[in-house]
């Protein structure tokens, strides 16, 4: 890859997640990923909401799909999917906090609605993708946000995805991208440390993932740069954390204590925003269909 590789662990992503739990709940919000603004008026909440419905179109999800979600988070995608396209969905996390709390909320709006209280959709289970369990020939699509990232090896990881579809079957994939033409100060400054901080195994170029979805099996039916209607995430993430370090002194004692190791992502923030500025940074959502 353009950007080394970083050695990380399932357990390492995890724990940093996990550390980091309030923050990204509170300042990423229930999705955790970034928001897709097409007008630009839109409130960062909906803008969240239009790129999963933008991912939801890509791969072709409709009314009763199994769909799998790698990398769920807190589970609020597949709750959308559910609830809006009609689909059974799985979602699937090495974080317990994450799934934990799907779950958690699952199980409350289950018991608001008092409606199908026995219903387990979405289904969440805690687990490592690149030795899921699930049988093959699973699923009719599979979706992952800014999952594979994390995944140290990302050819397994479209294998598997390959393996758990159906024959036809669609996968969607959104990732952070290195530029193809990266100059060594980015990658040094500015995408390595992106890496190695966010606990990432390495960030592809588009031109690499391409590669790993064609070795796996699939046809790629299109690729979009969405970077121009994501990047405004950041400066949005990056004022919630200064207002909430303002507000909470909780915040700033965490980022303040040198035994939190993952308390440098507030400088990540900042690292992310200006490879977006300095196009070292690219977000790309892959579609494609199992041959």
């Amino acid at each position: 890859m353009i950007v080394p590789s970083v050695q990380t662990t399932t357990a390492s992503v995890a724990l940093h997640y996990d550390e980091l739990d309030v923050f990204y709940r509170e300042v990423w919000g229930e999705h955790v990923h970034h928001g897709l603004w097409l007008g630009g008026a839109e409130s960062a909440e909906r803008a969240v909401i239009q790129l999963i419905e933008h991912i939801a179109a890509r791969a072709h999800i409709r009314d009763g799909d199994a769909v799998c979600d790698v990398g769920c988070g807190y589970g609020a995608t597949a709750r959308l999917l559910a609830r809006e396209f009609g689909a059974v969905v799985t979602g699937i996390s090495i974080t317990p906090r994450q799934i934990e709390y799907a779950r958690e909320v699952r199980h409350t709006l289950q018991s608001v609605a008092q409606r199908h209280p026995e219903s387990q959709n979405p289904s969440y289970r805690l687990g490592d993708w690149l030795t899921n369990d699930f049988p093959p020939d699973t699923f009719d699509a599979v979706i992952a946000i800014e999952s594979t990232e994390h995944m140290s090896d990302k050819q397994r990881a479209f294998a598997e995805m390959a393996r758990v579809l159906k024959p036809g079957g669609r996968l969607a994939v959104c990732a952070w991208l290195a530029d193809e033409d990266a100059k060594p100060w980015q990658i040094r400054h500015l995408l390595g440390p992106i890496c190695s901080e966010g606990r990432l195994s390495g960030m592809g170029t588009e031109t690499e993932y391409r590669e790993f979805i064609r070795r796996a099996g699939f046809a790629i039916d299109g690729f979009e740069d969405l970077s121009a209607g994501v990047h405004r995430t950041w400066p949005i993430c990056i004022w919630r954390v200064f207002v909430g370090c303002v507000r909470r002194p909780e915040w700033r004692r965490f980022l303040v204590n040198e035994g939190n190791a993952n308390r440098v992502f507030a400088l990540t923030m900042f690292r992310i925003w200006l490879a977006y500025a300095t196009d070292a940074m690219r977000y790309g959502l892959f579609a494609a269909r199992r041959e």
